[in-house]
This record gives structure tokens, sequence and C-alpha cells, in this order.
């Protein structure tokens, strides 16, 4: 009952009640990214969502304008160098995702789940299948981003998400929900840029 209904519910009083509360930081950034370079304050992005469909994600936007789109930040080159100054505090923080209680709102990703990933991740997309895990809607915060985040490799990051999807209770998403707050203070598992390991695969994305 919880996963199909009553999670549904309380996404969508949480997402709405922290639009009202963070409106003030919402101006404060969005006057900061304005302030800091060119191009528009949201960055949007097509990524998988429950049962391989597509949406629209909301982030802040972190990068330049002429930054590859359809990319994740591993795959490219001196990451750094497109990041905005701006930009790189709001990634350190994770404040970047916080539109992304829009796409909660509509109904495209809950709280807690797997994080969606770019349509093109297929290897990620196919180990996911093993577990279900795309089958579930996906999440702000999730089991595998407070258990390494950027530093676990597919095969161990697609099984802590299936972990998830395979017992979904209030309990467990309360614990979770305590634990990203921990993990973004902590600034843990946040990495840019390509790395020596082709194995070392993630999911911080612009």
């Amino acid at each position: 009952m919880y996963a199909h209904y009553i999670k549904r519910i309380i996404d969508f009083m949480l997402a709405l009640l922290g639009l009202i509360i963070l409106s003030p930081l919402y101006l404060v950034i969005i006057i900061a990214i304005k302030l800091d370079s060119k191009g528009p304050v949201l960055f949007e992005q097509e990524r998988m969502a429950q049962h391989k469909q597509t949406f629209k994600i909301y982030k802040f936007r972190t990068m330049r304008t002429d930054t590859p789109h359809n990319m994740p930040t591993h795959m490219l080159a001196h990451a750094d160098s497109f990041i905005t100054p701006v930009g790189k505090f709001l990634r350190k923080t994770s404040l970047d995702e916080l539109p992304q209680l829009l796409n909660i709102i509509k109904g495209e990703m809950s709280i807690i789940g797997p994080r969606p990933c770019l349509m093109n991740q297929t290897d990620l997309i196919i180990e996911r299948d093993k577990y279900a895990a795309n089958d579930v809607k996906p999440g702000l915060t999730g089991l595998a981003q407070i258990s390494g985040r950027d530093e676990l490799p597919i095969p161990v990051k697609a099984k802590y998400d299936g972990n998830y999807c395979r017992r979904i209770t209030f309990v467990g998403d309360v614990k979770l929900f305590l634990g990203t707050i921990t993990s973004i203070l902590k600034h843990d598992g946040v990495k840019e840029g390509k790395t020596v390991s082709p194995r070392k695969e993630r999911s911080r994305n612009q």
C-alpha cells in the first residue's frame, strides 16, 4: 500500500512544501546564476523515467552553454573547465538538484528512488534490468547516493538500486532521506570528469 499509494501523496506534499519554504533560496540561486554566466537559469535534459519512459529533468544550470548536452560529466575531458564558479558550489552542495521538486510534483519522480539516468547510459540500464530497478519511479536521492554515489562501479550501483526496489517502506525512505542530508553535509562521493578506471561510472550530469 505504501509504495503504490501513500508514497506518492507524501512525495507531492513534501515537494510542494519544499518549494514554498525554499522559495527565497531559489531566488538567491537564480540571481547568482544570472550574474555568474550567460545562459538560462534552468537546465533541462531527457532522462529515463519509470518503465523506461522518458521525461525532462530540471536542474539549476551549473555549466557553460557550450557544454555537450547529452553526455554524462564523467565522460567529459577536463570537466571542471565547463563548470561555472557558482555551478561548482551548487554541485558540491547538491543545490543544483532543487528544481527536481517540480518533477516530483508532476509525478515524474519520487523523493526516494534510483537516480534517473540518461537514455544513452545503456550499461547502467542493462544492469538495473537485472533487479527490476527500471520499473520503479526515479528519485531525487536513493540508496546508491548515500552508499558511494560517484565512486560506485555500475554493477554495484545497480545492485544498491535493486536492493531498494525490492523492499520500499516508509521507515526505509525516512532513513535514506536523513542519510542523504548527512552525505551532502560531508560531500561524500562527489567527483567530476573522467577517471582512470572505465568501470567507475558516475551519474552526475549537468
